[in-house]
């Protein structure tokens, strides 16, 4: 298992939080550190709608003024890649390939245990 993120996003702490107190071993890959490339965005969105993993709420967008491009989906994934805090978070890799996008303690109980 994977959680990308930011250390400092409270999410994300929760998310590490909830599988750490439930002895689940996973790997973390900050985006402050580790670029998020493009090739793994595309792959994600094979599994997870647009709409789930391009932050439109968060600061990073409204500074940039991504709403007044109007991006399509090609636009969305160039800025996703080029900026990591546009994607929501935490993104998190189990299983065989499969992808989960945000931080829900029910949904993970019953993903996860």
């Amino acid at each position: 298992m994977t959680i990308y993120g930011i250390k400092t996003c409270s999410t994300v702490g929760k998310a590490r939080k909830f599988m750490k107190e439930n002895g689940i071993e996973f790997d973390f890959v900050d985006y402050k550190v580790e670029q998020v490339g493009e090739e793994k965005i595309r792959e994600w969105l094979k599994q997870i709608d647009m709409k789930v993993l391009f932050n439109t709420r968060g600061t990073k967008y409204r500074d940039l003024k991504l709403k007044e491009l109007n991006l399509d989906d090609e636009g969305k994934i160039k800025w996703m890649a080029q900026e990591n805090y546009l994607l929501k978070r935490p993104v998190i890799e189990y299983g065989e390939g499969q992808v989960h996008v945000a931080y829900d303690e029910e949904v993970y109980r019953k993903i996860f245990l």
